[in-house]
């Protein structure tokens, strides 16, 4: 979603997006906030020749080992954001949208975060599920659509967990019981959090939390342009809310515990660190801020203020960023530093146990997920093992799918159906025969009664060329069974044919009359009579071989 306003604005797109209301609400506040950090701190000059390779290579690392710098782009507008935001059409869990005929498109719960979705790609008989950011663990969000994504033929992978080696319910606890420890030594604890996501079961701990460890007293800081925001939303979006969260709606109660926080004034929000807050603020405290990489953002005021104490502990909830790379330029840091990564996505054991419920015929993922990562070579529970072997694809590269769209669904009008009469073959089998004018739209195909002859009238009126229809030809009976040449011979003899020959061909048989010079050939799709220009004698033979087949 943080990318969208790159794709929208800037590479000519036409087309539609298709997103879940609590996505684009969370994607708009994310977004805003990236944009009001940046916008804080403009740069004079920008440069750009650092960006060439020679250059690059001589910079200190981690410059040096970024990779295709010279793709980076600077950060959108607000402009930008909301143009981007303008594009996107609403969908909800389990709506059936229409792509053009071809295909529709539907959105399930991933259970990861609010509105996050996976996505099933279908058309009447294949069926495509895209499953990325997903969650089975308990937490705020409507629990994962496991259901629906059976029976695909191709199930793509990724978005799994960042730290597979990492249980977010034990870091849960590290990160209450560090926070904890560092309060009652009067020091400080720094959150360098996303304004929405985690943060919201961090609250819902540290609410269960707080009494149990003789905290209430301590404050609890919420800095971000978006906060008030981010914890309203979360209340409203009661639908996508898991079960027993949205059963608190109808108390009437919040959803969240963290609104009891405030109203009780353990938590409090506010756009920045200037105005309100720098006259409440008290210390020890615990402040959540952004931004989680620790380059821009109040979290550089706060890593400032705070690092020089030991009191003072820093801990990184969210796994997106290497925590030592985040804390570089800060060094040397006299305050504690405690990794707690938090991430409730899906990890190979739980992606080897989904694979086994949903079944699909394929897997698609990203190369990574298919070898154990560089750092423990050992592991191999540390990697996707399913029958057949995943399929894997690097970045941008474009791959086919192992299965192909055999078969169309085409709809028969009710007065042509009225038409059909079905003839009994085998017991249990029927056929009838259609003539029908197959029509296309928009991948839809329908089959309508063919036009019927138009009547000559009276006057001598030029026709138009458009009134030309197509006449329908009376239709000669379709012909099933095979001939047992053995019988045929016979029959033959019967009505006066003799000198028969019968030879094998690789098809089947010809049959020679010699005295007549006519060649019948008997072959398993067709019948085919040769003989010198006597239409009277074809007549005859041609009713003797229908004697053997079934007319339809």
């Amino acid at each position: 979603m943080m990318a969208l306003p790159y794709i929208t604005e800037h590479t000519g797109f036409t087309g539609t997006v298709y997103a879940t209301e609590p996505t684009v609400q969370i994607g708009r506040l994310l977004m805003e906030e990236l944009v009001n950090f940046i916008e804080r701190v403009p740069k004079a000059q920008s440069a750009s020749l650092w960006k060439n390779k020679d250059t690059q290579r001589l910079l200190p690392s981690p410059l040096k080992d970024a990779v295709e710098v010279s793709t980076w782009r600077r950060c959108y507008t607000m402009q930008e954001v909301n143009s981007a935001l303008s594009k996107i059409q609403l969908v909800g869990y389990s709506q059936k949208i229409e792509l053009f005929g071809a295909v529709q498109v539907t959105p399930l719960s991933s259970g990861y975060a609010l509105g996050s979705s996976n996505w099933i790609i279908q058309s009447h008989y294949e069926k495509v599920s895209y499953v990325s950011g997903s969650s089975l663990l308990t937490t705020h969000p409507q629990p994962m659509d496991q259901a629906s994504l059976k029976n695909s033929d191709v199930l793509i992978l990724t978005g799994l967990t960042q730290i597979p080696t990492a249980n977010p319910d034990g870091m849960v606890g590290e990160f209450c019981s560090n926070l904890a420890l560092t309060v009652r030594n009067g020091g400080n604890v720094l959150v360098p959090c996303y304004p929405s996501g985690v943060i919201y079961d961090l609250l819902e701990c540290l609410y269960q939390y707080i009494d149990s460890a003789g905290l209430s007293s301590i404050p609890f800081y919420f800095i971000s342009p978006v906060a008030n925001s981010s914890l309203e939303f979360s209340q409203i979006f009661a639908e996508w809310l898991c079960h027993n969260k949205q059963t608190k709606v109808y108390l009437p109660e919040p959803p969240f515990p963290h609104a009891e926080l405030i109203q009780t004034n353990k938590l409090k929000h506010y756009p920045s660190i200037h105005g309100d807050f720098s006259n409440d603020f008290r210390q020890p405290c615990v402040v959540f801020t952004g931004h989680p990489s620790l380059r821009f953002g109040d979290v550089v005021h706060f890593m400032e203020l705070w690092g020089k104490s030991s009191l003072n502990t820093v801990i990184f909830t969210e796994p997106d960023f290497s925590y030592l790379e985040a804390l570089a330029p800060y060094q040397p840091l006299a305050m504690k530093c405690i990794y707690c990564p938090i991430d409730t996505r899906l990890n190979f054991i739980q992606v080897s146990k989904l694979l086994k419920e949903v079944q699909p015929l394929h897997v698609v993922c990203p190369e990574q997920y298919t070898q154990p990562p560089p750092a423990q070579s050992h592991r191999v529970d540390l990697m996707i093992d399913c029958q057949p072997p995943a399929m894997s694809y690097r970045r941008a590269e474009v791959l086919a799918l192992p299965f192909r769209r055999r078969y169309e669904k085409i709809e028969i009008m009710p007065e042509l159906a009225d038409s059909l009469v079905p003839m009994e073959i085998k017991p249990g089998i029927s056929l009838a025969t259609v003539s029908a004018v197959l029509h296309t739209k928009d991948n839809k195909h329908v089959l309508q009664p063919p036009p019927r002859p138009a009547q000559p009238t009276g006057g001598k009126k030029r026709k138009r060329p458009s009134d030309d229809i197509p006449d329908c030809k009376v239709l000669k009976p379709l012909l099933s069974g095979s001939i047992p040449v053995e019988q045929f011979v016979q029959t033959l003899e019967k009505h006066g044919f003799s000198d028969i020959k019968v030879e094998d061909t690789a098809k089947g048989h010809i049959v020679l009359l010699q005295e007549a010079e006519t060649l019948i050939q008997i072959e398993e799709d067709s019948t085919h009579i040769i003989c010198d220009n006597d239409e009277v004698l074809r007549v005859r033979l041609r009713d003797l071989v229908l004697k053997f087949l079934q007319k339809f």
